[in-house]
C-alpha cells in the first residue's frame, strides 16, 4: 500500500497518535499498540525500525518532563544490567525462536495483569541493588531477543510499590537505553532505508501531539490509578503478544 494512499495515511497517523498517547501516559507499551495496525501495512523490519526510532523519541521526551524524579543510584543497577543483558539476548536469537518467547511472555503478563487487577495488594519488595541488577540483565536479555526492552523492569518496579513518578524515571531511561542500542544496530545493519526515513517523518506530528496528550492525562493519574492503567496495559499487552503470529500471517 502506497505512503500516499488516503487509507494508508488514516491508518498510519492514527495508530501512531495511539501510540504515542499510550507512551506519555504509561511510559511504555507504544511499540505493542501500534504493532497490531502496522504489520497490515508495513513490512515486519519496517515496524521494528519504526518503532525503535520512535521509542527514542517517545522516551527523550518523557525522561525529560520527569527528570527531576531522577535518583542515578535507582537507574544505575538496571542500566548496567541491561548493557549485559542486551547483548545476550541479540546472540541467542539465533538459537531461541523469538516469536517463541513472545508466545510464552505474552501468556505471562496476561496473567499477571488480570491476577493484579483483582488481588489484594500485596507487600512492597524491598530495594536491592544486586537483584535489581539481575532484573536489568533479563530486560535487556528480552529486549536484545525480541524488541521488548521494557517489559521486565515496569512489572519490576511496580512490584516495588513506588510512587508513579519514582516508577517511570527507572523504567523510562532503561527502555530509552534499550531503544537506543536497537537503533544503533538497525543503522548499523542498514535497515534506514528511504522509506523508512519518509514515514518516520510523515509520522512525527502525530507522534508529538499523542505524547503530549498522553503526559498531560498523566498528570491527572494518582498512584492507584497509574498502577491499574499499567495492569490494563500490560493485560493488553499479553493479548497483543499472543495475537502477533495471527496478525503477521494476515499480513504475509
Amino acid at each position: 500500500m502506497p505512503a500516499t494512499d488516503p487509507l494508508f495515511l488514516s491508518l498510519f497517523l492514527i495508530s501512531t497518535f495511539i501510540g504515542s498517547l499510550t507512551s506519555g501516559l504509561t511510559g511504555f507499551a507504544a511499540g505493542l499498540v501500534v504493532s497490531g495496525v502496522w504489520l497490515q501495512i508495513l513490512t515486519p523490519q519496517q515496524t521494528a525500525v519504526l518503532i525503535a526510532c520512535y521509542g527514542v523519541v517517545n522516551q527523550t521526551y518523557a525522561v525529560w518532563k520527569l527528570r527531576r524524579s531522577f535518583s542515578v543510584r535507582r537507574i544505575i543497577p538496571f542500566i548496567a544490567g541491561g548493557l549485559i543483558g542486551v547483548p545476550l539476548g541479540t546472540m541467542l536469537v539465533a538459537i531461541v525462536n523469538p516469536e517463541t518467547v513472545k508466545l510464552v511472555v505474552g501468556g505471562l503478563l496476561g496473567c499477571y495483569g488480570a491476577y493484579g487487577l483483582f488481588r489484594p495488594a500485596l507487600k512492597a519488595i524491598p530495594s536491592n541493588a544486586p537483584a535489581d541488577t539481575g532484573m536489568g540483565v533479563l530486560n535487556g536479555l528480552l529486549g536484545g531477543l525480541t524488541g521488548l526492552g521494557g517489559v521486565i523492569v515496569t512489572i519490576w518496579v511496580q512490584l516495588r510499590d513506588w510512587p508513579k513518578d519514582v516508577q517511570r524515571s527507572v523504567f523510562q531511561p532503561v527502555i530509552f537505553t534499550t531503544m537506543a542500542m536497537t537503533v544503533l544496530a538497525n543503522a548499523v545493519g542498514g535497515a534506514f532505508t528511504f522509506d523508512v526515513l519518509k514515514l518516520f517523518l510523515l509520522g512525527l506530528p502525530a507522534l508529538g501531539a499523542g505524547l503530549w496528550v498522553g503526559m498531560r492525562l498523566y498528570g491527572h493519574l494518582d498512584d492507584a490509578a497509574f498502577r491499574k492503567a499499567i495492569l490494563v496495559l500490560l493485560l493488553f499487552s499479553g493479548a497483543s503478544l499472543l495475537l502477533t503470529p495471527f496478525v503477521m500471517q494476515q499480513a504475509s
